[in-house]
């Protein structure tokens, strides 16, 4: 598949959630996300608001389903949204339940492996439930406990080719990457690039980071779909 460029709106309320929406579309971005702060604060009414005032544009509902897996995919996708989120630290009758909904409501389904031990095998083990997506992704929390510590913060693209290896459906990488590395995404075979905290939003106060961001995600938008995916 051709790169992809979707932007994480990480936010709090519904007016800067479509203001930023809009201005991203401008720019080239090809998918918007409710980010869970969205979601948290807004409820379905954030999804339904990016729905209504864009039609046809494939919405990410990032709820991390963890349980009540039918449930929360169909409310999503009938408020909207194209995909859904499902944690792979889930129970797999969890992750069953999404895609059977997905199924029955015309979704995707989107394979989140944080805090799995082993990635590379969350991945896989996602895929095999039926996961039309895989998100390769170290959690916020995560990144900056063990900075704090004063350790090397962990990355995605530290297991991002061998999760690409292990599957067949297309990955994203989340988490703390710089402009730089979510840019070079589809080189390691990742084909959705993220834009979310810290790269368009700002990950401390959850609102739209500061600067020029319409061309900042214009250069990106055109940097990301100049590129081939590489297996």
């Amino acid at each position: 598949m051709k790169p992809i460029v979707q932007i994480s709106l990480d936010l709090t309320n519904i007016d800067e959630a479509l203001e930023t929406a809009a201005l991203a579309m401008r720019a080239g971005v090809d998918w918007l996300e409710a980010g869970t702060p969205l979601i948290l604060a807004e409820g379905l009414h954030g999804v339904r608001a990016l729905r209504k005032a864009f039609p046809t544009t494939p919405i990410v509902a990032d709820l991390k389903t963890m349980d009540g897996g039918y449930l929360e995919a169909e409310m999503m996708a009938k408020a909207g949204a194209t995909h859904v989120v499902v944690m792979a630290r889930a129970h797999a009758e969890t992750v069953k339940c999404v895609v059977k909904a997905g199924k029955d409501f015309g979704c995707k389904v989107m394979g989140d492996n944080m805090i799995c031990e082993d990635m590379v095998a969350g991945a896989k083990w996602l895929e095999d439930l039926g996961c039309d997506y895989i998100i390769h992704h170290i959690g916020y929390d995560e990144r900056r406990g063990i900075a704090a510590a004063g350790h090397r913060m962990p990355s995605p693209l530290d297991k991002l080719r061998e999760v690409v290896q292990a599957v067949k459906v297309p990955v994203q990488a989340v988490g703390g990457l710089s402009l730089e590395q979510a840019i070079q995404c589809p080189k390691y075979g990742a084909p959705l690039v993220v834009l979310g905290a810290p790269l368009t939003i700002d990950a401390d106060a959850f609102k739209t980071a500061d600067g020029n961001l319409e061309a900042s995600l214009r250069m990106i938008c055109e940097a990301v779909h100049a590129q081939e995916v590489r297996g």
